[in-house]
């Protein structure tokens, strides 16, 4: 880990995802930051390809040890998924396990009560955290924390040298991959003449219900293909649609979105 550090202190090139799983020994790693009043979490990098695909889910349903450890300021350490109460993350579990995600440890980027992120590390079924692993982890978590924090982009004194500036790989992405989702859930909010988290939920219930990502149902939303009506219940709707129309002019209708 003081070689990632260091690595990262300097600029190097590279797949820092990468080189962070290896010193960790973990199955993935992934960084998301915490952008704007709603907190959502903008993946940042990820390895491999697993990680990416948790943290989707994670988004999708708005549960799990990600959002629990942004919300809580304190890591969330759970080496063994199938001894986790089903109660704590009901949607969550069944699907992590069908996708092969067997344990996961999850440490917030922040002091006090800033969030500005959440560094996720995923372990399978034969390995598990060690000590030092997790003083490790804890230590990354401490420099990107300090990195964001700093306008600059200095680190604070905590396992690196005050001044030392990270590399480019930190900056905040320009483009936000969610923006999708906070388009579609304003549209939700005036189609339902609901607040924005109550339409965030919505969308997270009919994506459950359909068994979709919320990506994908936001882009429904957006394009115009789905829309949502006031017949919708608050729950998941069983996976029906009942609540939902297609918006006849959206773009990929028949008059070509001009009705």
């Amino acid at each position: 880990m003081a070689d990632v550090l260091r690595s990262l202190r300097l600029g190097g090139a590279g797949d820092p995802a990468r080189a962070c799983a290896r010193a960790l020994g973990a199955e993935g790693v992934a960084l998301s930051l915490l952008i704007g009043d709603e907190r959502t979490a903008e993946p940042l990098w990820c390895h491999p390809e697993l990680s990416a695909r948790f943290e989707e889910l994670q988004f999708t349903l708005g549960e799990g040890p990600g959002p629990d450890a942004a919300r809580a300021g304190s890591p969330v350490v759970e080496p063994d998924l199938d001894r986790v109460r089903p109660e704590r993350w009901p949607a969550l579990l069944p699907a992590a396990r069908e996708m092969g995600v067997h344990g996961v440890c999850c440490f917030p980027l922040g002091i006090g009560a800033i969030r500005v992120g959440v560094l996720t590390v995923l372990y399978d079924g034969d390995r598990r955290m060690s000590v030092q692993q997790y003083v490790d982890a804890t230590a990354l978590a401490a420099a990107l924390t300090g990195a964001f924090l700093n306008a600059d982009q200095r680190a604070i004194r905590n396992g690196v040298e005050d001044g030392a500036r990270l590399g480019m790989f930190l900056e905040r992405p320009s483009g936000l991959l969610r923006a999708v989702v906070h388009q579609a859930t304003g549209m939700v909010s005036v189609q339902l003449g609901v607040s924005m988290e109550e339409a965030l939920l919505r969308l997270r219930g009919h994506a459950y219900g359909s068994e979709r990502l919320l990506g994908e149902v936001a882009e429904d939303v957006v394009a115009r293909r789905l829309r949502f009506n006031d017949d919708f219940d608050n729950g998941f709707n069983n996976g029906l649609d009942d609540g939902f129309d297609d918006d006849k002019s959206g773009p990929y209708s028949p008059d070509g979105g001009k009705g």
